[in-house]
């Protein structure tokens, strides 16, 4: 009996479609990439402070699926061990990104209070030497400071770092046009002498 090259080369597509029709997803890797990348979805620090790493491992879950519904399981994979790699990645920038806000905030919001002091007596010398400036305004902006200072205290205590510095540049903000304000009344006040 002679064996063609038609019917070797259909035996051989048969044999190719069987191996590839019995592969199997790689469900365990699919599984830890899901389970890893919804840890890194779920974790405060890692969505606020590395959302780029956070992004990129949902992408690449994204892919693995893409992969394993067209049953190329190799990609599907790969795919699994970028996604694992990219939500630990972002779970570790997560915590070193929350520790440097953290201490940005923390010095931050120690610099306010002696800032407060010393725009408070600069608004009560201003006021003895009867300077001519609005001190209802100032007085208004004094207060809006204070209330954004305390804010930013209150969110440090919270751990809510990102929202500390914010009302801590706030209050610095304001202070420092109030003092601006004081030292251009200064100025202008010495020169007419």
């Amino acid at each position: 009996m002679k064996i063609t090259s038609k019917t070797l080369m259909c035996a051989v597509l048969v044999l190719a479609a069987l191996v590839m029709g019995c592969a199997k997803p790689p469900t365990d890797e699919m599984n830890n990439a899901t389970e890893a990348v919804t840890r890194a979805e779920n974790d405060y620090d890692a969505v606020t402070y590395a959302g780029n790493s956070v992004t990129r491992a949902k992408d690449a879950l994204t892919r693995m699926n893409q992969e394993a519904a067209a049953k190329r399981y190799d990609a599907a994979k790969s795919y699994a061990a970028e996604a694992i790699a990219a939500a630990e990645r972002a779970i570790n920038e997560g915590r070193a990104g929350a520790a440097r806000a953290k201490d940005e905030a923390s010095a931050l919001v120690s610099q306010l209070k002696p800032l407060i002091a010393e725009t408070a007596q600069g608004i009560e010398a201003a006021r003895a030497a009867k300077l001519p400036l609005d001190f209802y305004a100032i007085d208004r902006e004094f207060d809006t400071a204070q209330y954004y200072a305390d804010e930013a205290q209150a969110a440090l205590s919270g751990k809510r770092y990102q929202t500390a510095i914010d009302r801590g540049r706030s209050a610095r903000s304001e202070l420092d046009d109030i003092n601006q304000q004081l030292s251009t009344s200064v100025l202008a006040t010495s020169r007419k002498k």
